[in-house]
Protein backbone atom coordinates (compact mmCIF):
# COMPACT_ATOMS: atom_id res chain seq x y z
CA UNK A 1 0.00 0.00 0.00
CA UNK A 2 2.92 2.39 0.68
CA UNK A 3 4.21 1.84 -2.86
CA UNK A 4 0.73 2.61 -4.24
CA UNK A 5 0.52 5.74 -2.05
CA UNK A 6 3.91 6.94 -3.34
CA UNK A 7 2.76 6.37 -6.91
CA UNK A 8 -0.35 8.50 -6.37
CA UNK A 9 1.71 11.28 -4.75
CA UNK A 10 3.95 11.25 -7.81
CA UNK A 11 0.81 11.70 -9.93
CA UNK A 12 0.00 14.90 -8.02
CA UNK A 13 -2.49 13.50 -5.50
CA UNK A 14 -2.58 15.45 -2.22
CA UNK A 15 -2.91 13.23 0.87
CA UNK A 16 -3.42 15.27 4.04
CA UNK A 17 -2.90 12.49 6.55
CA UNK A 18 -4.41 9.38 8.08
CA UNK A 19 -7.01 9.24 10.82
CA UNK A 20 -5.52 7.49 13.86
CA UNK A 21 -8.80 5.78 14.77
CA UNK A 22 -10.46 4.78 11.49
CA UNK A 23 -7.21 4.25 9.55
CA UNK A 24 -8.51 6.09 6.46
CA UNK A 25 -6.59 8.87 4.72
CA UNK A 26 -7.93 12.35 3.92
CA UNK A 27 -7.49 13.74 0.40
CA UNK A 28 -7.42 17.27 -1.03
CA UNK A 29 -8.36 18.13 -4.61
CA UNK A 30 -8.31 21.85 -5.27
CA UNK A 31 -10.64 23.40 -2.70
CA UNK A 32 -12.39 20.07 -2.06
CA UNK A 33 -11.49 17.80 0.84
CA UNK A 34 -12.50 14.13 1.10
CA UNK A 35 -12.48 12.28 4.42
CA UNK A 36 -14.32 9.29 5.83
CA UNK A 37 -15.02 7.48 9.09
CA UNK A 38 -16.57 4.11 9.86
CA UNK A 39 -19.90 5.00 8.24
CA UNK A 40 -19.75 8.17 6.14
CA UNK A 41 -17.78 9.91 3.43
CA UNK A 42 -17.51 13.67 4.02
CA UNK A 43 -16.94 16.17 1.21
CA UNK A 44 -15.99 19.73 2.19
CA UNK A 45 -15.79 22.93 0.11
CA UNK A 46 -15.73 26.72 0.48
CA UNK A 47 -18.52 29.09 -0.58
CA UNK A 48 -19.34 32.65 0.52
CA UNK A 49 -16.25 32.64 2.69
CA UNK A 50 -17.53 29.72 4.76
CA UNK A 51 -16.90 26.00 4.87
CA UNK A 52 -19.73 23.70 3.79
CA UNK A 53 -19.83 19.94 3.88
CA UNK A 54 -21.93 17.03 2.69
CA UNK A 55 -22.18 13.48 4.05
CA UNK A 56 -22.79 10.34 2.03
CA UNK A 57 -23.04 6.77 3.28
CA UNK A 58 -19.61 5.21 2.69
CA UNK A 59 -20.95 2.36 0.54
CA UNK A 60 -23.03 4.67 -1.67
CA UNK A 61 -20.10 7.03 -2.15
CA UNK A 62 -17.67 4.25 -3.06
CA UNK A 63 -20.09 2.60 -5.51
CA UNK A 64 -20.62 5.95 -7.24
CA UNK A 65 -16.91 6.79 -7.24
CA UNK A 66 -16.12 3.36 -8.71
CA UNK A 67 -18.43 3.99 -11.68
CA UNK A 68 -17.02 7.46 -12.29
CA UNK A 69 -13.51 6.00 -12.46
CA UNK A 70 -14.45 2.95 -14.51
CA UNK A 71 -16.53 4.97 -16.97
CA UNK A 72 -13.82 7.60 -17.43
CA UNK A 73 -16.38 10.22 -16.19
CA UNK A 74 -18.76 8.99 -18.91
CA UNK A 75 -20.95 11.10 -21.19
CA UNK A 76 -22.02 14.26 -19.36
CA UNK A 77 -22.84 14.29 -15.67
CA UNK A 78 -22.24 11.65 -13.00
CA UNK A 79 -24.22 12.78 -9.96
CA UNK A 80 -23.12 10.80 -6.91
CA UNK A 81 -26.33 11.99 -5.25
CA UNK A 82 -28.35 15.22 -5.20
CA UNK A 83 -25.29 17.32 -4.20
CA UNK A 84 -21.94 15.90 -5.38
CA UNK A 85 -20.93 14.98 -8.91
CA UNK A 86 -18.72 15.45 -11.96
CA UNK A 87 -19.19 16.81 -15.48
CA UNK A 88 -16.98 15.50 -18.26
CA UNK A 89 -15.51 18.05 -20.68
CA UNK A 90 -13.44 15.36 -22.45
CA UNK A 91 -9.97 16.52 -21.42
CA UNK A 92 -10.93 18.17 -18.17
CA UNK A 93 -13.59 17.43 -15.55
CA UNK A 94 -15.72 19.66 -13.33
CA UNK A 95 -16.15 18.53 -9.72
CA UNK A 96 -19.15 20.24 -8.17
CA UNK A 97 -21.10 20.49 -4.93
CA UNK A 98 -24.68 21.72 -5.22
CA UNK A 99 -24.26 23.18 -8.72
CA UNK A 100 -27.08 21.01 -10.08
CA UNK A 101 -29.18 21.16 -6.92
CA UNK A 102 -31.92 23.77 -7.21
CA UNK A 103 -31.99 24.64 -3.50
CA UNK A 104 -28.22 24.92 -2.94
CA UNK A 105 -27.74 26.79 -6.21
CA UNK A 106 -30.41 29.34 -5.27
CA UNK A 107 -28.81 29.79 -1.84
CA UNK A 108 -25.43 30.49 -3.45
CA UNK A 109 -23.60 27.83 -1.45
CA UNK A 110 -22.69 25.69 -4.45
CA UNK A 111 -19.14 25.33 -5.73
CA UNK A 112 -17.55 23.96 -8.90
CA UNK A 113 -13.89 23.55 -9.84
CA UNK A 114 -12.34 22.27 -13.06
CA UNK A 115 -9.44 19.78 -13.10
CA UNK A 116 -7.33 18.21 -15.79
CA UNK A 117 -8.59 14.66 -16.26
CA UNK A 118 -5.36 12.86 -15.19
CA UNK A 119 -5.28 14.66 -11.81
CA UNK A 120 -8.91 14.06 -10.81
CA UNK A 121 -8.68 10.47 -12.08
CA UNK A 122 -5.53 9.81 -10.03
CA UNK A 123 -7.15 11.34 -6.93
CA UNK A 124 -10.33 9.30 -7.27
CA UNK A 125 -8.30 6.12 -7.80
CA UNK A 126 -6.25 6.92 -4.69
CA UNK A 127 -9.41 7.34 -2.63
CA UNK A 128 -10.73 3.99 -3.84
CA UNK A 129 -7.47 2.20 -3.03
CA UNK A 130 -7.40 3.70 0.45
CA UNK A 131 -11.09 3.56 1.40
CA UNK A 132 -12.12 0.14 -0.01
CA UNK A 133 -11.36 -2.51 2.58
CA UNK A 134 -10.76 -6.19 2.06
CA UNK A 135 -13.93 -8.06 1.09
CA UNK A 136 -15.87 -5.06 -0.21
CA UNK A 137 -16.40 -4.82 -3.98
CA UNK A 138 -17.99 -1.51 -5.05
CA UNK A 139 -18.74 -3.01 -8.48
CA UNK A 140 -20.83 -5.92 -7.17
CA UNK A 141 -24.41 -6.26 -5.97
CA UNK A 142 -24.78 -5.93 -2.17
CA UNK A 143 -25.51 -9.66 -1.78
CA UNK A 144 -22.23 -10.51 -3.51
CA UNK A 145 -19.83 -8.44 -1.45
CA UNK A 146 -18.74 -7.57 2.05
CA UNK A 147 -19.32 -4.41 4.03
CA UNK A 148 -17.98 -0.93 3.26
CA UNK A 149 -18.37 0.07 6.91
CA UNK A 150 -16.10 -0.05 9.92
CA UNK A 151 -12.45 0.78 10.37
CA UNK A 152 -9.93 0.12 7.63
CA UNK A 153 -9.14 -3.58 7.21
CA UNK A 154 -6.77 -4.36 4.36
CA UNK A 155 -7.65 -3.45 0.78
CA UNK A 156 -9.13 -4.93 -2.39
CA UNK A 157 -7.14 -3.74 -5.43
CA UNK A 158 -8.35 -6.58 -7.68
CA UNK A 159 -11.95 -5.40 -7.36
CA UNK A 160 -11.30 -1.73 -8.09
CA UNK A 161 -8.82 -2.26 -10.93
CA UNK A 162 -11.50 -3.72 -13.22
CA UNK A 163 -12.44 -1.23 -15.89
CA UNK A 164 -15.09 -0.82 -18.53
CA UNK A 165 -14.51 -3.21 -21.43
CA UNK A 166 -14.26 -1.31 -24.71
CA UNK A 167 -14.00 -3.44 -27.82
CA UNK A 168 -12.80 -2.21 -31.19
CA UNK A 169 -15.33 -4.39 -33.05
CA UNK A 170 -16.84 -7.11 -30.86
CA UNK A 171 -15.68 -9.64 -28.26
CA UNK A 172 -14.13 -12.82 -29.58
CA UNK A 173 -12.67 -11.38 -32.76
CA UNK A 174 -8.88 -11.53 -33.16
CA UNK A 175 -7.09 -8.90 -31.03
CA UNK A 176 -10.33 -7.87 -29.36
CA UNK A 177 -11.86 -8.48 -25.92
CA UNK A 178 -12.17 -12.04 -24.58
CA UNK A 179 -15.58 -13.67 -24.29
CA UNK A 180 -15.52 -14.30 -20.49
CA UNK A 181 -16.18 -18.02 -21.04
CA UNK A 182 -14.04 -18.80 -18.00
CA UNK A 183 -16.20 -16.59 -15.72
CA UNK A 184 -18.85 -18.40 -13.63
CA UNK A 185 -22.52 -17.90 -14.44
CA UNK A 186 -24.08 -15.40 -12.03
CA UNK A 187 -26.43 -16.86 -9.42
CA UNK A 188 -29.45 -15.03 -10.95
CA UNK A 189 -28.76 -16.14 -14.52
CA UNK A 190 -28.59 -19.90 -14.03
CA UNK A 191 -31.48 -20.38 -16.51
CA UNK A 192 -29.66 -18.58 -19.34
CA UNK A 193 -28.72 -20.85 -22.27
CA UNK A 194 -24.96 -21.23 -22.70
CA UNK A 195 -24.82 -22.51 -26.28
CA UNK A 196 -22.80 -20.64 -28.91
CA UNK A 197 -23.81 -19.75 -32.47
CA UNK A 198 -22.27 -21.56 -35.42
CA UNK A 199 -20.51 -19.19 -37.80
CA UNK A 200 -19.52 -20.42 -41.28
CA UNK A 201 -17.22 -18.08 -43.22
CA UNK A 202 -16.61 -18.16 -46.93
CA UNK A 203 -12.94 -18.87 -47.67
CA UNK A 204 -10.92 -15.70 -47.42
CA UNK A 205 -13.19 -14.05 -44.83
CA UNK A 206 -11.84 -15.79 -41.75
CA UNK A 207 -11.45 -13.34 -38.85
CA UNK A 208 -13.86 -10.86 -40.43
CA UNK A 209 -17.13 -12.56 -39.50
CA UNK A 210 -17.95 -13.65 -35.98
CA UNK A 211 -20.78 -14.10 -33.55
CA UNK A 212 -21.34 -14.81 -29.87
CA UNK A 213 -24.18 -15.47 -27.46
CA UNK A 214 -24.76 -12.07 -25.84
CA UNK A 215 -27.01 -13.53 -23.11
CA UNK A 216 -24.31 -16.06 -22.24
CA UNK A 217 -21.74 -13.25 -22.19
CA UNK A 218 -23.85 -11.10 -19.86
CA UNK A 219 -24.81 -14.03 -17.63
CA UNK A 220 -21.13 -14.27 -16.68
CA UNK A 221 -20.69 -10.60 -15.81
CA UNK A 222 -19.21 -10.13 -12.33
CA UNK A 223 -20.14 -6.43 -12.13
CA UNK A 224 -23.37 -4.43 -12.07
CA UNK A 225 -24.31 -1.11 -13.68
CA UNK A 226 -21.14 -1.02 -15.80
CA UNK A 227 -21.87 -0.84 -19.55
CA UNK A 228 -19.26 -2.69 -21.61
CA UNK A 229 -18.81 -1.84 -25.27
CA UNK A 230 -19.54 -5.07 -27.18
CA UNK A 231 -19.96 -3.80 -30.72
CA UNK A 232 -18.63 -0.80 -32.62
CA UNK A 233 -19.94 0.36 -35.99
CA UNK A 234 -18.39 3.75 -36.79
CA UNK A 235 -19.74 6.00 -33.98
CA UNK A 236 -22.51 3.59 -32.91
CA UNK A 237 -21.72 1.72 -29.69
CA UNK A 238 -23.73 -1.13 -28.16
CA UNK A 239 -23.02 -1.19 -24.41
CA UNK A 240 -24.93 -3.98 -22.64
CA UNK A 241 -24.76 -4.43 -18.89
CA UNK A 242 -26.32 -6.32 -16.00
CA UNK A 243 -28.26 -4.42 -13.36
CA UNK A 244 -29.12 -5.31 -9.78
CA UNK A 245 -30.18 -3.21 -6.80
CA UNK A 246 -29.67 0.55 -7.49
CA UNK A 247 -27.67 2.43 -10.12
CA UNK A 248 -25.19 4.14 -7.76
CA UNK A 249 -25.39 7.49 -9.59
CA UNK A 250 -27.89 9.81 -11.23
CA UNK A 251 -26.56 9.94 -14.78
CA UNK A 252 -27.11 13.30 -16.46
CA UNK A 253 -27.08 13.03 -20.25
CA UNK A 254 -25.23 15.31 -22.67
CA UNK A 255 -26.75 13.40 -25.62
CA UNK A 256 -29.71 11.10 -26.26
CA UNK A 257 -29.17 7.61 -24.86
CA UNK A 258 -31.24 4.59 -25.95
CA UNK A 259 -32.18 1.69 -23.63
CA UNK A 260 -33.36 -1.77 -24.73
CA UNK A 261 -34.53 -3.97 -21.85
CA UNK A 262 -33.28 -7.46 -22.67
CA UNK A 263 -34.62 -9.30 -19.61
CA UNK A 264 -36.61 -8.82 -16.42
CA UNK A 265 -37.48 -5.27 -15.27
CA UNK A 266 -35.92 -1.92 -14.31
CA UNK A 267 -37.68 1.08 -12.78
CA UNK A 268 -36.18 4.46 -13.72
CA UNK A 269 -36.61 7.74 -11.86
CA UNK A 270 -36.23 10.64 -14.30
CA UNK A 271 -35.37 14.16 -13.14
CA UNK A 272 -34.45 17.52 -14.62
CA UNK A 273 -30.73 17.60 -15.44
CA UNK A 274 -30.16 21.10 -14.06
CA UNK A 275 -32.03 21.16 -10.75
CA UNK A 276 -32.99 17.51 -10.14
CA UNK A 277 -36.73 18.11 -9.93
CA UNK A 278 -38.69 14.92 -10.72
CA UNK A 279 -40.13 14.47 -14.20
CA UNK A 280 -41.29 10.87 -14.60
CA UNK A 281 -41.02 7.26 -13.48
CA UNK A 282 -40.47 4.73 -16.26
CA UNK A 283 -40.96 0.98 -15.77
CA UNK A 284 -39.19 -1.05 -18.46
CA UNK A 285 -39.94 -4.74 -18.98
CA UNK A 286 -38.25 -7.21 -21.31
CA UNK A 287 -38.57 -5.98 -24.90
CA UNK A 288 -39.25 -2.35 -24.01
CA UNK A 289 -37.22 0.43 -25.66
CA UNK A 290 -36.84 3.95 -24.26
CA UNK A 291 -34.88 7.07 -25.21
CA UNK A 292 -33.28 8.98 -22.35
CA UNK A 293 -33.24 12.61 -23.59
CA UNK A 294 -30.26 14.95 -23.44
CA UNK A 295 -31.87 17.19 -20.81
CA UNK A 296 -32.53 14.71 -18.00
CA UNK A 297 -30.85 12.71 -15.25
CA UNK A 298 -31.86 9.13 -14.45
CA UNK A 299 -31.37 6.47 -11.78
CA UNK A 300 -32.49 2.84 -12.06
CA UNK A 301 -33.70 0.13 -9.67
CA UNK A 302 -33.66 -3.58 -10.47
CA UNK A 303 -34.97 -6.11 -7.93
CA UNK A 304 -33.79 -9.14 -9.89
CA UNK A 305 -30.56 -8.97 -11.86
CA UNK A 306 -31.55 -7.89 -15.35
CA UNK A 307 -29.90 -7.35 -18.73
CA UNK A 308 -29.97 -3.95 -20.40
CA UNK A 309 -28.57 -2.85 -23.76
CA UNK A 310 -27.44 0.79 -23.78
CA UNK A 311 -26.99 2.28 -27.24
CA UNK A 312 -24.58 5.23 -27.28
CA UNK A 313 -23.86 7.72 -30.05
CA UNK A 314 -20.18 8.67 -29.84
CA UNK A 315 -20.31 11.24 -32.66
CA UNK A 316 -17.85 14.05 -31.83
CA UNK A 317 -19.17 17.45 -30.66
CA UNK A 318 -22.65 16.17 -29.81
CA UNK A 319 -22.63 17.82 -26.34
CA UNK A 320 -22.01 21.25 -27.88
CA UNK A 321 -24.77 20.76 -30.44
CA UNK A 322 -27.30 19.79 -27.76
CA UNK A 323 -26.16 22.55 -25.40
CA UNK A 324 -26.50 25.22 -28.10
CA UNK A 325 -30.04 24.16 -28.97
CA UNK A 326 -29.06 23.07 -32.48
CA UNK A 327 -30.40 19.61 -31.65
CA UNK A 328 -33.59 18.98 -29.72
CA UNK A 329 -32.96 17.12 -26.44
CA UNK A 330 -35.28 14.29 -27.45
CA UNK A 331 -35.16 12.22 -30.65
CA UNK A 332 -38.84 12.50 -31.62
CA UNK A 333 -41.44 15.27 -31.26
CA UNK A 334 -45.02 14.08 -30.90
Amino acid sequence: MNAMRNKFVEDGVTILGQDAISGYSTFQLGQFKFSRDEYFAKITWQAKGQEYSHLMSADAFLRALMRDVAWGFFYGWVNFDHVIGTQNHYGSVDLYAGTFNGVLKAAGVDYVENFETPLIMATFKAILHDWVSEGFDPFAAPEETGSAFGRKQGDNPDAIERYRIATKRMPGLPDDSPLRDDFPVNRQFEDVAQDDPLVHCEPGFEGQLSGFNLFKYLSRSDVTWNPSVTSVCKQSLFCPTTEEYILPVFHGNDRVEWFLQLSDEITWDIGDKVDGSPIARVIMKAGDIAAMPANIRHQGYSTKRSMLLVWENATPHLPERYASGELAPYPVQF
